[in-house]
């Protein structure tokens, strides 16, 4: 088991950020390799990823069931891929943080099984808050962009490398659970 906590502020009230992060298929389109997110209903939906490496790509689907909504302060949620040895939960956490701010932090735990799974989640353990924080950065940039709040200079001109590492995690876990 992996696990990470990632805060970030948002230059939005809790009202306004609720409004944008409150709609799970605006998550899954920040995803890497995001192919599209089918609603089942209101708590479950199936988030299809396109991922690989060089000519060898698959699609991964993942199942995202939310075990709680208390929003604008509180969404727990669990996930699964569909056919892979992996799994996990989080939460979406958010409180007023001053001056027409949030403070946003996500968590989130993975839970690898079978005879590879130690080793997975050792070399995963360093990559994942930099996964998370990264993607909790891109939720910031779109809630705040929703919202008309201005842009994070430091943070556009890091955007090719964040998605650069990204691709590189989705890569590598690819080839350690053998599916490249």
């Amino acid at each position: 088991m992996i696990e990470t906590e990632q805060t970030v502020t948002v230059g939005c009230d809790i009202d306004s950020t609720w409004a944008y992060a409150r709609d799970f298929q605006r998550w899954a389109s920040i995803m890497p390799g995001y192919q599209s997110c089918e609603m089942e209903d209101e708590d479950n939906s199936l988030w299809v990823l396109k991922v690989g490496v060089g000519a060898m790509v698959r699609t991964v689907k993942v199942k995202v069931s939310v075990s709680e909504w208390a929003g604008p302060e509180r969404v727990d949620f669990t996930y699964k891929l569909v056919g892979d040895p992996v799994e996990g939960h989080g939460s979406y956490l958010a409180a007023p943080a001053g001056s027409g701010q949030t403070a946003m932090t996500l968590k989130v735990r993975i839970i690898g099984s079978g005879p590879l799974a130690p080793m997975w989640e050792a070399m995963c353990g360093p990559v994942l808050p930099k996964f998370a924080r990264s993607f909790a950065e891109q939720l910031r940039d779109r809630i705040e962009e929703f919202n008309g709040a201005p842009a994070h200079d430091a943070d556009v001109l890091t955007a090719p490398v964040r998605a650069g590492m990204i691709d590189r995690l989705i890569s590598w876990l690819r080839r350690l659970l053998g599916q490249a």
